[in-house]
């Protein structure tokens, strides 16, 4: 079998899927050679990710990823979403054929970028 049962788990039940309107950090990332579009939103409150949603555009890989990367860091510290590497999200699905490792690493680089425009709208944090 190509695909492990998280990621068709994942893929055909995605957690956290969606936006929040008044999200305090958005991040959007995209791979033009396959195509896949990645949006992560993330409520934080008290540097903690209270909330976490995503938006994903294209394949059953990339949408086990970003489920399996929002489950990952919900709940967590900024720190620990930062942290967060496509390793660990590969790991967490059992694995991925290795033509779709990419997908992990858009969902890594979703989470940084919300992560990262959280920071350019909350120095401070919040």
């Amino acid at each position: 079998m190509l695909y492990s049962e998280k990621v068709m788990d994942h893929f055909m039940n995605p957690r956290n899927v969606g936006e929040i309107e008044d999200a305090d950090g958005i991040g959007e990332v995209g791979n033009a050679k396959c195509g896949d579009i990645m949006k992560i939103y993330l409520k934080i409150d008290q540097n903690i990710i209270t909330d976490v949603k995503f938006k994903t555009f294209g394949c059953g890989s990339a949408i086990a990823s970003s489920s399996m990367a929002t489950e990952l860091i919900k709940g967590k510290s900024v720190d620990e979403a930062l942290a967060l590497t496509n390793k660990a999200v590969t790991e967490a699905l059992d694995g991925l054929p290795t033509h779709k490792i990419h997908c992990s690493v858009l969902a890594e680089e979703a989470i940084k970028s919300a992560l990262d425009d959280f920071y350019q709208r909350y120095p401070d944090g919040k």
